[in-house]
């Protein structure tokens, strides 16, 4: 089992930031990928990006290009998503999940989900 806990979530303004944090715990060894998801009120979960183990592979959605940041640090075993230049339409809660598999945007490969934090931004 691997427990997963979300932290970092809030209220922001149009193209202000924050910083979301995942902490793993549990059996991790083998859940070497880390995503992050997000599901808007009324709309399917969707990925947002995902990271490999050393951290050199890693993939975005084409809605978070070049303003989302995904890391991580594994001596905490915590992975995070560094959101910068937010938008309204970013407002969902955001899950994070680990997957034995090399990073990917499916998310019935991910077999490990947190609880979620909500990200809220306002116009």
């Amino acid at each position: 089992q691997v427990q997963l806990v979300e932290s970092g979530g809030g209220l922001v303004q149009a193209g202000g930031s924050l910083r979301l944090s995942c902490t793993a715990s549990g059996r991790t060894s083998s859940m070497n990928t880390r995503g992050w998801f997000r599901q808007a009120p009324g709309k399917e979960r969707e990925f947002v990006a995902a990271i490999s183990w050393s951290g050199s592979s890693w993939s975005y959605a084409d809605s978070v290009k070049g303003r989302f940041t995904i890391s991580r640090d594994n001596a905490k075993n915590q992975v995070y998503l560094q959101m910068n230049s937010l938008k309204p339409e970013d407002t969902a809660v955001y899950y994070c999940a680990v997957s034995g598999l090399a990073p990917t945007s499916s998310a019935n490969r991910y077999a490990y989900w947190g609880q979620g934090t909500q990200v809220t931004v306002s116009s």
